[in-house]
């Protein structure tokens, strides 16, 4: 802000008896006793230079989410490769490759593992490095700084220092954490969004110390010195002990001046603070933990399966070095063309027990085959492509901001698809911190003709089920009251349809009302005109938010403490009250009344204002109208409102109660609106003891306050309610309720308040009418203070053991418990002797949400899920208060909105909106699940077949460590002959495509329930190519043992047979996979036989190379095996008699007993989804997961309850009919 720029002159403070006080004068706090340990911070205010040296040399604001950096990169890299046992076990076979005992030759070692780990690692950086761009988006944030002799200029946040002077302005945030020295307004007030902290949406008011509030310009820093002597870096968020010494005098400092990293300036034009906290050590960072290495559950079991394929690997390698040993014994002294013992003694007859130890060696490099090398980085390029899907599918692409869905780590596509759990956060997640004014009750009547979404879906289900049911010439039982039913109950529908045919209004952010009887001055033909211009007047006049006229449109906008509070001034201004001025002791209302036509412009003195606290739940304004008549104009929750009515003031009460209750179970926040009408003697003796209250001096002061704000608030009037929207994110109900037909639980975790979190459950279907509330909390405030700790506990175990007794026994189907559980009351329940019997209800229930959390509290309560279910939890929340809990989770999911983007850096993948979380589980983590799934078992069962072949053919040879096949053979086996094709299956495998899967969302549960890898389907695999190595090799040796296979009547020899073999073993393999894919594109037809191509191509190339180098493999094909007949009859039947189980397995599988997709498949393939609509929805219905929670379920609820009216109706109709009759054939 420039230089002489005329400040606020407003005096907020004014306005806040509760939040932002300030203590007397006389009353100033003595500075706080800071020493010993964990207070030992010294900042030397605008002098940043002496905290460069020790001991004063603090971190810099630099921050990284990054895994490695330029010296850690190697070690750390290599140590994550070599921590997969099967890469240790290859590096161990290539260093013991370069020893005389290997069977084969160095390079064919060591070249497979270099560009495994190198692939490996060159995908660890690339995903490293986009963090660390993201990182450097924010280091590279500018900021204000005071730079010398009073002239502030623009620094990277990076650069900021410790003791460095900062100006923000407003709407920006806070780039450390700062000590709050004066702002725009005289008194040093400044408003601060904490949203992306606790997630709260209220601001928060912080004051600066009186002493600092002169330095307030530009030019007042030149000589500015002070200094600040603190606690050490912590994690807690709400607390703050420190001194400043400025001027030889020591104030006292505590959390209301201080401004954290990452909150907002709202509603303030600019203030100034100095640095104390800078980068990690700020509060914010210290909640966050280290970027954990996570791992897929899928990608731990297949460890396992390697154990157990080395273990086999270990027991033949033993069994080869016994065989060899007996036969160097026994046999070896009469095979005379060895010349045993030979120079490197490596077979010796004189010492055989050392001759199979060395032969251990070479069987345990020569069956390495069993373990796959190139499994692991298969499955990395498989995972980068998927990632590149998911990174470009447009419809996780989000218009409104550019921003597309980001797989930021690739190693768990696949846990995306065993998901059990979601816990998200839900401010900024699933809403979107809108707040619309939608309906009103005032004096018994309700206003507002919108309906809700619930309402209008079981309106039109009910209408479409009567509509069916006469088409179908079935007799309808509510025939009789159809009329009645079409005009009354299916009447919102025609609401709805109405509006969309007359065209809507442009829209105003914050007021989407609608109703004839209250818009353009209608309102004046009311009966309750008195009442409803009282209703008008409290929404305008109660509140502490500023006008703001926008030159453009002409209109005032409003710099509100809260949503709620600015949509409230928005409606009153749209029914004719606009309010557009405050001062110091008045509020200027442009009123529309008594002529809607010609506004008149009246003022109204404010007297006291009782701002809102959490723990008042209502806010009051005291005015004087022109009349001099004195108002107490109230509005707050109606719990608390309701008690406070008069006998005379509750005339009204019984009917709004209703309506306020309709309002909650659609899930709008509602508060009720009141007024007193005062006397002259009555005020100006209550406003004489508080304003002597509110200057005393005592530790009961504040207590005092609000005693005698509690008297005045008494024998109230109601006037009515409010309903407002809290306007949830687009698609957001829609998504919820397809994950939980996909069979996910959701939990929401919040910081908001419990009444907040309850009517955000009822917006998007985690709460529904009927649906039993368990409640837990601790006992009142007051008395948790006189308990033990041991007390309080009993008493949430209490009620935890009777709600867990109250699930266990309910017999109603279609019963459903939702609990609700403040942070108070986790602080003792995530202890470890009550942890599991919360989390043994919370299971019990159909939905769970927490309130008032702590960023530390997400984590814990993530980490209880995941631990204690077992199961995979997905975390997702937009927040840098959510960070903990989306690194804790085993999958992690940042929105990355308009508030800050730590969620997003510690996230595993991102996406703009909630809704997109649909797609990437139900769609892209379903796929991806069995894609990575199917590639493994098929990996370890070519790896099988293949590998077993050598040890049959070693043992077949006397256990002499000699292979049948070729070294460029084995080389090029995993590594170019059979790789692409499962790299194709793991990219483009489809069992279904996408529309299907949000079709028919149980498919998901196949995943969660790893259908396709459990070790049933793994050992099924393994016996399969034990099979398949078993034909292989005895099939061959069997045709080709002593047979004459040449024209000029030669056998073969073993490069011959080898050939042949590996032959059979490629057929095999590639048709097996062939068999496996059930989408296929010209890729996949093409990748599967280019492989087989590719095989007879290199024996065409490799044959013609001189025999220095292809040894007995020259000419191979062209004149030793392509003429011979056999060979082709050869690899024909054993290919076939390899692949004919697996076909009898799938016709045998398809036929008797299928799966859901085989039965989805089938259907598509004969095209009834488009020729027999019904059984397609009827089939669709089906694959729903029984659930109590989301948008479908509170539909049918409705449909029950409109089901059980019509009954009731036809039913006292029926009575009617009849009971004439009746009478009449007695006379």
């Amino acid at each position: 802000m420039a230089r002489g720029r005329i400040r606020a002159k407003l005096r907020r403070s004014s306005l806040y008896t509760f939040g932002c006080y300030r203590p007397h004068p006389s009353d100033t706090e003595r500075p706080h006793e800071i020493q010993g340990p964990g207070y030992s911070r010294m900042v030397y205010c605008n002098k940043p230079h002496l905290h460069e040296t020790k001991p004063l040399r603090y971190c810099s604001n630099y921050i990284s989410t990054t895994k490695y950096n330029i010296i850690t990169f190697l070690p750390k890299a290599i140590f994550e490769q070599f921590r997969r046992v099967a890469n240790l076990y290859f590096l161990l076979a290539a260093i013991l490759s370069f020893s005389p005992v290997s069977p084969f030759s160095a390079y064919s070692m060591v070249a497979p593992l270099v560009f495994v780990v190198g692939l490996s690692m060159a995908k660890e950086a690339l995903e490293d490095w986009r963090r660390f761009m993201q990182d450097m988006k924010v280091n590279l944030r500018k900021a204000s700084i005071h730079k010398r002799d009073g002239i502030f200029g623009n620094r990277p946040w990076m650069k900021i220092r410790v003791g460095d002077v900062v100006k923000v302005e407003k709407d920006h945030f806070f780039p450390a954490d700062l000590l709050l020295l004066s702002s725009s307004y005289e008194d040093g007030i400044c408003y601060v969004e904490t949203m992306n902290l606790d997630g709260e949406t209220n601001l928060k008011v912080k004051r600066a110390l009186e002493v600092t509030l002169p330095v307030d310009d530009d030019v007042t820093f030149k000589e500015f010195s002070a200094t600040i002597r603190c606690e050490d870096p912590n994690s807690n968020l709400y607390t703050f002990v420190g001194n400043l010494e400025y001027d030889r005098q020591l104030y006292p400092l505590d959390p209301s001046q201080i401004l954290l990293r990452d909150s907002k300036l709202r509603n303030t034009a600019y203030v100034y603070g100095v640095v104390i906290f800078t980068g990690h050590d700020s509060k914010v960072m210290q909640n966050a933990t280290k970027s954990p290495s996570k791992r897929s559950r899928i990608e731990k079991q297949m460890d396992k399966i390697i154990y157990i394929l080395f273990t086999v690997l270990v027991f033949i390698s033993l069994i080869s070095s016994i065989g060899f040993g007996v036969k160097t014994k026994n046999e070896m002294p009469h095979w005379w063309y060895l010349q045993a013992p030979d120079d490197k003694d490596l077979y010796n007859p004189d010492k055989p027990v050392v001759s199979g130890i060395f032969h251990l060696v070479t069987a345990l490099i020569l069956y390495g085959y069993l373990i796959p090398i190139s499994l692991y980085v298969s499955i990395e390029v498989v995972k980068v492509l998927q990632a590149l899907f998911i990174n470009q599918d447009i419809r996780m692409y989000d218009e409104e901001t550019g921003t597309p869905a980001q797989a930021r780590t690739s190693n768990l596509n696949e846990e995306l698809g065993q998901v059990d759990t979601i816990l998200s956060d839900k401010t900024g997640t699933l809403t979107c911190n809108q707040m619309d004014f939608l309906k009103c009750s005032i004096a018994g009547k309700a206003y507002g003709t919108s309906a809700c979404d619930v309402e209008l879906a079981a309106a039109k289900q009910m209408a479409m089920d009567l509509n069916g049911q006469n088409k179908n010439g079935a007799p309808n039982s509510w025939e009789k009251g159809g009329k009645e039913f079409g005009e009354s109950e299916i009447e919102l529908e025609k609401v709805v349809t109405s509006k969309d045919e007359n065209g809507r209004k442009p829209t105003i952010k914050g007021f989407s009302f609608e109703d004839g009887c209250l818009m353009n001055g209608t309102w004046l033909k009311e009966p309750n005109v008195d009442v409803i211009l009282l209703f008008f007047r409290i929404l305008s006049l109660c509140h502490t938010a500023i006008p703001e006229l926008n030159v453009e449109t002409g209109n005032f906008t409003y710099e509100a403490e809260s949503p709620d509070e600015g949509a409230f001034l928005v409606a009153a201004r749209e029914f004719g009250f606009e309010f557009c001025k405050r001062t110091q002791s008045s509020i200027f209302v442009r009123e529309r009344y008594p002529s809607f036509q010609n506004p008149i412009e009246r003022e109204f003195k404010v007297l006291n204002l009782l701002d809102f606290t959490s723990k008042r739940k209502r806010m009051s304004v005291i005015v004087r109208g022109e009349d001099g008549q004195i108002f107490l104009l109230c509005k707050g929750a109606d719990s608390i409102i309701f008690d406070r009515l008069s006998r005379n003031g509750r005339m009204y009460e019984e009917v709004t109660t209703t309506h306020l209750n309709e309002y909650g179970e659609v899930g709008l926040r509602t508060l009720a609106l009141a007024y007193k009408k005062l006397d002259e003697a009555e005020y100006s003796a209550w406003n004489e003891e508080f304003s002597k209250v509110k200057t005393s001096i005592g530790g009961d002061r504040e207590e005092m306050l609000e005693q005698l704000a509690d008297s005045m608030e008494r024998d109230l009037i109601l006037v009515g309610a409010t309903a407002v929207e809290d306007k949830l994110q687009k698609g957001v109900p829609q998504c919820i309720d397809k994950l939980a037909q996909a069979g996910l639980k959701i939990w929401v975790l919040t910081g908001d308040k419990m009444e907040t979190a309850i009517n955000i459950g009822y917006a998007c279907s985690l709460l529904r009418q009927g649906m039993k509330q368990i409640c837990i909390t601790t006992v009142n405030l007051d008395t948790v203070d006189k308990n033990s700790k041991e007390d309080v506990k009993e008493n949430i175990l209490m009620q935890i053991t009777n709600a867990l007794q109250t699930v266990n026994l309910e017999k109603d189907p279609h019963a459903a418990f939702a609990l609700i559980i403040d942070g108070k009351t986790l602080t003792y329940v995530l202890e470890d002797d009550m942890k599991h019997q919360f989390l043994n209800l919370a299971v019990g229930c159909a939905s769970v949400i927490c309130c008032r959390v702590s960023p530390k509290q997400k984590a814990l309560v993530t980490r209880l899920v995941k631990e204690g279910t077992g199961k995979t939890t997905l975390a997702i929340g937009d927040g840098a208060n959510d960070v903990g809990m989306i690194q804790e989770a085993d999958i992690g999911v940042g929105i990355s909105g308009c508030e800050g983007m730590q969620a997003v850096m510690a996230s595993d993948f991102s996406i703009a909106q909630f809704r997109f979380l649909e797609r990437l589980l139900v769609v892209h983590g379903h796929w991806c699940y069995k894609r990575i799934a199917q590639m493994i078992c098929y990996f370890f069962y070519k790896n099988i077949a293949f590998g077993l072949t050598i040890f049959y053919f070693e043992a077949f040879t006397g256990f002499s460590g000699q292979s049948v096949y070729v070294d460029w053979y084995m080389l090029l086996f995993n590594v170019v002959l059979t790789s692409l094709p499962v790299i194709s299956l793991g990219v483009f495998e489809q069992d279904v495509d996408s529309e299907v899967c949000l079709q028919f969302p149980a498919l998901y549960q196949q995943g969660p329930k790893n259908l396709f890898f459990n070790w049933c389907r793994i050992f099924g695999w393994m016996g399969n190519g034990l099979y398949t190595s078993l034909v292989i090799f005895f099939l061959n040796i069997i045709i080709f043992y002593d047979q004459a296979f040449r024209a000029g009547g030669q056998t073969a020899d073993m490069t011959a047979v080898g050939t042949v073999m590996f032959t059979c073993i490629i057929w095999a393999v590639n048709c097996q996979i062939a068999l496996i894919m059930s989408h296929f594109t010209w890729i996949q037809h093409f990748l599967v036989w280019a492989s087989i191509a590719t095989w007879y191509i290199f024996l065409l190339v490799y044959g013609s190379i001189s025999p220095v180098f292809s040894e007995y493999a020259f000419k191979i094909l062209i004149e030793v095996l392509a003429p011979a007949p056999i060979y082709w009859i050869t690899t024909l039947l054993v290919t076939v008699a390899c692949i004919l189980p697996y076909l009898a397995h799938i016709s045998f599988r398809r036929s008797f007993n299928p799966m859901d997709h085989h039965i989805i498949r089938e259907i598509k393939y004969y095209k009834k989804d488009v020729e027999d609509q019904h059984m397609w929805s009827r089939e669709r219905s089906k694959a729903r997961q029984k659930t109590k929670i989301g948008f479908t379920v509170r539909v049918d609820a409705k449909i029950r309850q409109l089901r059980g009216r019509l009954q009731k109706k036809y039913s006292s109709l029926a009575t009617h009919n009849v009971i004439p009759l009746t009478e009449t054939k007695h006379s």
